[in-house]
């Protein structure tokens, strides 16, 4: 991609950032809340709102399912992590409500999930995106990813504990087993150096470790455990969160957190990927969500240092500063 192209790229990118125009982002980019409804305890609503993704107000398809406009030559997409997303947020609503509409929107979300299951090259079932995507390398249609695999799941357990519909439950099965995989055997689990387990959002190689991603995966999991007092649901998991605790230092810049820790570029030019102003505030809201889950304030304590990074301008300014200039040179 020339400089002239990423810079035209970017400038929709960024003005979406900032929220001015109408994108696939609009969807994405809510104020982040915690739920303060949910519960570490049992499988109840799910522990972030998604308040404004319940009255998504894009494209839906003839049947009632939210598509996201990419523009260009990708268009409109189905994108399975905004449908579960979708689901989840009007779970929610019925939860607090119990307003049918709201349950009905919950199902055609878990439903679709549940017809839309593939099998990868090593027989795992998988959501793909049907879609190529721009990441630090070109992600080729058909692609999956471990956060929508836990978003999925999350989804359909909730389902299946109101509709006792089978159909929900064997799919969130089927969905879990690639959270309990390495990628190199179709699942979206990576070990490091060090014998620690990440959950990939995207399946590049290096790996990037995508910060939110694998905090909203990890959900999944933790969900998983809840509905089915799983074992290897809790291994994962508890692995997941000791990875958390042993590296989130390398997510905080000193004024900011990364979104991802990849590297790229960085013997260059020395730039990193840093979060927008809006995945910086998720990963706040994650950590505090992180905090509750496992009962460890060492979770919340960084919460607290990263929001204190977003109260100075300086550090919002430097930021997204930092991070259009990384956009612009790398990816």
């Amino acid at each position: 991609m020339s400089l002239a192209t990423r810079w035209h790229y970017y400038r929709r990118i960024f003005s979406a950032y900032l929220g001015s125009g109408r994108s696939q982002l609009t969807f994405w980019h809510e104020v982040p809340e915690i739920n303060p409804r949910a519960s570490a305890s049992r499988l109840g609503e799910y522990h972030m709102l998604f308040r404004e993704k319940a009255d998504y107000a894009g494209h839906y398809d003839a049947a009632g399912i939210p598509m996201l406009d990419y523009h260009g030559v990708i268009g409109l997409q189905y994108n399975p992590i905004a449908i579960a997303q979708w689901g989840l947020a009007n779970y929610n609503c019925f939860c607090e409500t119990s307003d049918q509409a709201r349950w009905q929107k919950t199902l055609k979300a878990a439903d679709w999930l549940a017809a839309n299951l593939e099998q990868n090259a090593h027989g795992l079932w998988v959501w793909n995106h049907h879609f190529d995507w721009e990441y630090r390398d070109t992600l080729k249609a058909p692609w999956y990813s471990g956060l929508a695999q836990g978003q999925g799941v999350s989804l359909l357990l909730r389902a299946h504990s109101y509709s006792k519909d089978e159909k929900h439950q064997h799919a969130a099965e089927r969905a879990f087993v690639a959270l309990t995989r390495p990628v190199a055997e179709g699942g979206v689990l990576f070990e490091d150096d060090q014998k620690r387990l990440w959950i990939e959002e995207y399946l590049v190689e290096p790996p990037t470790h995508i910060l939110n991603g694998f905090m909203w995966a990890l959900w999944g999991v933790f969900d998983f455990w809840l509905a089915h007092a799983d074992a290897s649901a809790k291994r994962i998991f508890d692995r997941g969160v000791d990875t958390l605790v042993h590296n989130l230092a390398r997510f905080d810049t000193g004024y900011w957190s990364l979104y991802e820790q990849s590297g790229t570029g960085q013997s260059r030019t020395g730039l990193k990927m840093l979060a927008s102003p809006f995945y910086h505030q998720l990963h706040i809201v994650q950590l505090r969500v992180m905090s509750n889950l496992t009962g460890d304030a060492r979770f919340a304590t960084v919460a607290e240092r990263w929001e204190g990074y977003a109260r100075r301008r300086s550090n919002r300014n430097r930021a997204l500063i930092e991070k259009s200039a990384f956009k612009l040179l790398h990816y």
